[in-house]
């Protein structure tokens, strides 16, 4: 070994004791968050500064540990238990999910463990705040930077992860994260002096994507009853929803409901589809079960087709031999033209059904489609889910 290189290991090694043992700015981090009291903004960004720092010399220096558990995660915590500083630490967050994909670190359920508690902190102390010290705009904001960070994390739990199209867990907090972000947006419309139709269409139309996104992310967490949870809070059909030949979307119930069967159908979950559409099935009485399917199969009754009905058939052609394609084929097409086509983002769905029939009817999509379905499938662990909507254009 050259008397170069053993300098240079030397220096390495005692800068790294340095950090470990207590450097001068660590130690001004500890102090200015050792504080029982809530610190004030600038103390709290002085502290993501020297953060940010330590991070980046950690990490430069093969101390990948040291720059994700102590200063990027220890860091975020204290930032948020002791001092409530949500918008100073959630800047560290977006760090600590880069670092965490920089390192190559394993996404194990150590790391989720920390992670949902991030997040579980960082929404109750956002909601906790008192209404003159934050705004709803301002709340709102920083809902969509939290979810910024949990797409992140979805992301690299597949990078990173066992689990194909991201962990279970992180599609849960993103699925559920959405529907909060929705519930957000109603609120922000219903206190709204606007009475523009259009402007309440737009909202409308914003919020329904947020929902569509939350029932998707959470069909990928494997998680049915919350789905029903969500899907049994929304208001009943409108007559014109009903009518056959309709222009408008359908039912908001239906929509979700229907969105949630394929995905679930569409990574081959058959059970938790199955599960979905038994607890919404126990709602319905059989006399209207039996009035829905001569429904279905009727061209005169001036009703749009069921929903329910639908998937109900769609779940029972899954179940048996691949040569019932051709029923497949003509279930799609007859429910297509009235009700998928008007659907949010009724692109996506066609990705949905065209892996449905690949998988289960063994009907090939033409070859030019083949890596457009494989490029969204595997969409749904990206930045924003299959077809998914950017948070900043929330």
């Amino acid at each position: 070994m050259s008397a170069a290189l053993q300098r240079r290991r030397k220096q390495i090694a005692k800068k790294t004791t340095s950090y470990i043992s207590g450097d001068p700015i660590t130690t001004r981090l500890n102090e200015l968050l050792s504080s029982k009291e809530r610190v004030d903004e600038s103390t709290a960004y002085e502290a993501l500064q020297l953060a940010q720092s330590q991070i980046r010399r950690h990490v430069k220096t093969g101390q990948y540990e040291q720059a994700t558990l102590t200063f990027a995660y220890d860091i975020t915590m204290k930032l948020l238990k002791q001092h409530s500083r949500v918008s100073v630490a959630s800047q560290l967050l977006a760090l600590l999910v880069n670092v965490l994909k920089e390192t190559h670190t394993i996404c194990d359920h150590i790391w989720i463990k920390r992670l949902t508690e991030i997040n579980s902190v960082y929404v109750s102390i956002l909601y906790g705040i008192n209404q003159s010290e934050i705004n709803m705009q301002e709340r709102a904001r920083l809902m969509r930077v939290q979810l910024k960070f949990l797409l992140s994390s979805l992301s690299w739990s597949d990078l990173l992860g066992t689990v194909k199209y991201g962990a279970y867990d992180i599609h849960e907090l993103v699925g559920i994260h959405y529907w909060r972000l929705s519930e957000i947006e109603r609120n922000m419309i219903n206190k709204s002096n606007s009475s523009s139709v259009a402007d309440e269409e737009k909202h409308n139309r914003k919020i329904m994507g947020l929902q569509c996104e939350a029932v998707t992310h959470l069909a990928l967490a494997e998680k049915p009853l919350i789905i029903y949870k969500y899907i049994k809070s929304l208001p009943k059909p409108r007559k014109v929803e009903l009518c056959a030949g309709h222009t408008c979307s359908p039912a908001l119930c239906d929509e979700l409901l229907t969105r949630s069967i394929l995905t679930f159908l569409s990574i081959e979950n058959i059970r938790d589809a199955n599960i979905l559409l038994r607890e919404c099935l126990v709602e319905i009485d059989e006399h209207t079960i039996e009035n829905m399917k001569k429904s279905y199969m009727s061209k005169g009754d001036k009703k749009a087709p069921s929903h329910i009905i639908f998937n109900s058939m769609l779940l029972s052609l899954c179940l048996k031999d691949r040569k019932t394609g051709p029923l497949y084929t003509w279930l799609l097409r007859s429910f297509s033209v009235s009700e998928l086509s008007h659907m949010y983002k009724s692109d996506v769905l066609k990705v949905y059904t065209t892996r449905i029939g690949q998988t289960f009817f063994n009907i090939q999509p033409p070859p030019d489609m083949l890596s457009t379905l494989e490029n969204m499938m595997t969409m749904m662990s990206g930045a924003a889910g299959l077809g998914g909507m950017n948070p900043d254009a929330i």
